[in-house]
C-alpha cells in the first residue's frame, strides 16, 4: 500500500538493471531508510529485457511487506539500451510528479548509502542536478579498484569534453546522478542516444540550458560486474557529441537535442570588427540617424554618447533597457514586414539596417519602399549588412551534406532570406540603389572563443583571406548605398527646370 501524501519532497530512486540477478536485491537493501525522514520515497526498477532472473528478484522485492519503500518493478520486453532505459525512468518521474529522481545502477557499482548527502543540494535549491564523482579524489578511484586504463581514459575524455564545452567538471562519466524533474522537463532528453553516451549528452544539455550541476565525491567500487561498454566506440561518441555541441554554439551546426539554450538576448558587437563597429566608424559626428531594426538600442546609445548623434530607432520589439531607451531621441515600435512608419526621411543623414534584411519576408518590396521614402534626400547614406551564405564554412557544411538552421549564426532559423555578395548587390541595384562601398566582415571569433590570442589570430587570418576572396571568406556583407533618384522625382525636376529655363528664355527675348 502506498503511503499517504505528505508535504515532503517526492523522491524516485530509479534503478537501471540489466543481468543483475546477483546484485539487485542487495542494492535495494542498501537504500537508506532514513530517506523517509525527509522525502516521500519510491523505488523504481526497470529491467532492460534481461534473460536471467533480474526481474523475478525485482518483482519479489516489490511484494516484500517488510520493505520500508514502495517498489515498482518494470520489465522492458525489448532491450532499450542504457540510455533508452533512463528515458523511461525519467518520463515515469515526470508523469508521476516526483520532485527528484536519483539514478543508481543495479550492479552495485554506486553506493546507495550516499543518497542523503547527494540529495541535499537539490533539497536546498542549490543545484538542478548532483553528480557523484569518483574523480574529485582521484587516488580514491584507484584504491577503489578502477582499472588504470579506465582511470586515464576517464581523465583524458573529461579533459577534452571540458575544453570543448568550456566546463570544469571533474568527471563526465559517472553514472550516479540525481536530477530535479523540473530540470529534466526543460531539456529534450528523449532525443538523446539510447547508448551509453546518453550520460554525456544529458550533461551537455544541462550545460547548454545553463542549469546548475553540483559534484560531490563518492567512493569507487569495482567488483566482478560485467562491463557492456565498447570503450573505443564510447570514446568516439562522447567526443563527437561534445564537438557537435561546440560547433552548434559557434553557429556552424545544429542538432535539435542540443537546442535547449535560453533564448539569447541581443549582444552588442563593439569589441571586434563587426557591422556595428564599421557603421560606427562611418557615421559623421552630430548626424541625424534612423536605426532601422535597432534591437536593444545599443548602437544608437553609443553613437549618441560618443559622437553626439541624434538617433531615432525602429524595431518590432520594445527596447527593454531604460538607459538605452533614454539615449534614443525617439523609438517607434513597428513591424518592418509591413513597411516603414511615416517619418520625415529627408531629415536623416544616415539610415542603418544592420543584420535586419535577412529577417524580412519580402526584402525587395521593403527596399523599394525605403528608396521611395528617402526620395531625393542628397544626404541619405544607407548602411546595410547581412550574413553571407557563401562563407566557406557553410559551403563546406553543404558539401558534406549538412544544412542545419539553428538559433544563431548565418543559418539562424529566424532568417527568411539568405544572400551571397553578388545576390545582395544585385537586389540593391534592382531596388534603385547605387553601391558606394562594399566590404567583407570576418567571423565573430571572439564571440565564440572569447577574447584571447586564438580568436585575435583567427580574425587577422580571416581579414587577409577576405582580400583573396571576399565572397568566400566574408562571414558578413557590409554595404553603403545611395538611393538613385526616382522617376517621379526626375520627371518633376525636369518639369520644374524646364519651366524655369523657358521663363528665362522668354525674359531674355523680351
Amino acid at each position: 500500500m502506498s503511503p499517504l501524501p505528505t508535504n515532503k519532497p517526492r523522491l524516485l530512486v530509479f534503478i537501471v538493471a540489466y543481468h543483475a540477478e546477483k546484485t539487485i536485491q542487495k542494492v535495494i537493501s542498501r537504500i537508506p531508510a532514513s530517506l523517509l525522514d525527509t522525502y516521500e520515497t519510491h523505488v523504481l526498477i526497470i529491467d532492460d529485457a534481461s534473460d536471467d532472473e533480474t526481474f523475478a528478484h525485482s518483482h519479489r522485492a516489490s511484494r516484500d511487506a517488510d520493505s520500508p519503500f514502495p517498489i515498482t518493478a518494470l520489465f522492458n520486453p525489448v532491450n532499450q539500451g542504457y540510455g533508452g532505459n533512463q528515458k523511461l525512468g525519467y518520463r515515469y518521474a515526470i508523469e508521476n510528479h516526483y520532485n527528484f529522481v536519483a539514478l543508481i545502477h543495479g550492479d552495485g557499482q554506486y553506493a546507495p548509502e550516499c543518497l542523503p548527502d547527494l540529495l541535499e543540494p537539490l533539497r536546498t535549491g542549490q543545484a538542478d542536478a548532483v553528480f557523484g564523482s569518483r574523480m574529485l579524489k582521484p587516488k580514491d578511484a584507484l584504491s577503489g579498484g578502477m582499472p588504470l586504463y579506465k582511470f586515464f581514459g576517464n581523465r583524458a575524455l573529461t579533459w577534452i569534453e571540458n575544453k570543448l564545452l568550456k566546463s570544469d567538471l571533474s568527471e563526465f562519466h559517472s553514472g550516479y546522478r540525481i536530477y530535479a524533474t523540473r530540470a529534466l522537463e526543460a531539456i529534450p532528453f528523449e532525443r538523446n542516444s539510447n547508448d551509453f553516451h546518453f550520460d554525456t549528452e544529458i550533461i551537455i544539455q544541462f550545460l547548454v540550458a545553463k542549469l546548475r550541476i553540483r559534484e560531490l565525491p563518492i567512493p569507487t567500487y569495482y567488483g566482478d560486474e560485467i562491463c557492456y561498454v565498447n570503450g573505443v566506440k564510447y570514446a568516439r561518441n562522447v567526443v563527437k557529441a561534445a564537438l557537435t555541441a561546440r560547433m552548434q554554439s559557434l553557429g556552424l551546426f545544429h542538432d535539435p537535442k542540443f537546442d535547449c539554450a535560453p533564448e539569447s538576448q541581443y549582444t552588442p558587437k563593439f569589441d571586434y570588427q563587426s557591422p556595428h563597429t564599421m557603421a560606427f566608424e562611418r557615421v559623421r559626428p552630430g548626424s541625424r540617424i534612423l536605426d532601422i531594426g535597432c534591437a536593444g538600442g545599443y548602437l544608437g546609445a553609443r553613437l549618441a554618447q560618443l559622437k553626439d548623434c541624434h538617433v531615432d530607432g525602429i524595431d518590432a520589439f520594445p527596447v527593454t533597457d531604460p538607459a538605452m531607451e533614454r539615449a534614443l531621441d525617439s523609438f517607434h515600435l513597428h513591424d518592418l514586414n509591413t513597411g516603414l512608419p511615416r517619418l520625415d526621411f529627408e531629415a536623416y543623414d544616415h539610415l542603418l539596417m544592420l543584420d535586419v534584411i535577412e529577417h524580412l519576408a519580402n526584402p525587395e518590396a521593403f527596399l523599394e519602399g525605403l528608396r521611395h521614402d528617402i526620395g531625393s534626400n542628397p544626404r541619405a547614406d544607407v548602411i546595410i549588412s547581412t550574413a553571407n551564405i557563401g562563407f566557406f564554412v557553410t559551403r563546406f557544411m553543404l558539401f558534406v551534406g549538412q544544412f542545419n538552421y539553428g538559433k544563431r549564426g548565418i543559418l539562424d532559423r529566424t532568417h527568411t532570406r539568405l544572400f551571397t555578395f553578388k545576390s545582395f548587390e544585385r537586389i540593391m541595384e534592382q531596388s534603385g540603389f547605387d553601391i558606394v562601398e562594399r566590404a567583407g566582415i570576418p567571423g565573430p571569433y571572439p564571440l565564440g572563443l572569447g577574447d584571447n590570442f586564438l580568436s585575435r589570430f583567427l580574425l587577422q587570418v580571416n581579414r587577409l583571406l577576405i582580400h583573396v576572396s571576399r565572397g568566400l571568406f566574408s562571414y558578413q556583407i557590409f554595404l553603403r548605398i545611395k538611393p538613385r533618384p526616382t522617376l517621379e522625382w526626375l520627371l518633376r525636376t525636369a518639369q520644374e527646370q524646364s519651366a524655369k529655363r523657358a521663363e528665362a528664355l522668354e525674359t531674355a527675348g523680351a
